[in-house]
């Protein structure tokens, strides 16, 4: 189990610093992709340090780990820079929704206003946020074994001795 730690705690501080930081953390609005990355991270660096070929529950496991590494570090991160980037992220969303949709921008503005910095609604957006990043971890944990792992599980059996118990000559 410790040579999992170690790439998933790697994986999922990537994925968690990555998932905080505002603005870079838009990436996630895709399929949750820095988690799939983070997930993806702990898988190759497990595969690249094990000694015998890893297999999907091993990408699960390191996935998941990584997954929830990067939570916490999301929710010790996150939940501050939100409180305090919030009103700065709501006017880029705006921006970027009023280009997208002009009829509806006034509609839009009113929502985000009605919203404002409500700590609750932070947290509980944040606490959803976390458990995504370790559903989509584990998937990314998954996707990496067949990626990554080129080895081919147990050995060979030896080839079976020719007919009459002497090597075929030639």
């Amino acid at each position: 189990m410790n040579n999992k730690v170690k790439p998933a705690v790697i994986g999922g501080v990537v994925l968690g610093l990555l998932s905080a930081i505002p603005f870079v953390n838009l990436v996630n609005i895709c399929c949750c992709l820095w988690a799939i990355l983070g997930g993806l991270l702990a898988s190759h660096l497990y595969v690249k340090n094990s000694t015998t070929p890893a297999n999907a529950g091993d990408g699960a496991i390191v996935g998941a780990i990584a997954g929830a590494v990067g939570a916490v570090i999301y929710l010790i991160l996150g939940i501050p820079l939100a409180i305090v980037g919030g009103a700065a992220m709501r006017e880029v969303m705006f921006n970027i929704l009023t280009n997208i949709d002009p009829s509806q921008a006034e509609l839009i503005r009113r929502q985000m206003e009605a919203q404002g910095d409500n700590i609750a609604g932070i947290i509980v957006q944040s606490l959803i946020g976390a458990v995504l990043l370790i559903v989509f971890a584990v998937l990314g944990g998954l996707l990496g074994i067949p990626l990554f792992e080129k080895r081919k599980g147990g050995t060979m059996p030896p080839p079976p001795p020719a007919p009459g118990g002497a090597p075929y000559a030639a």
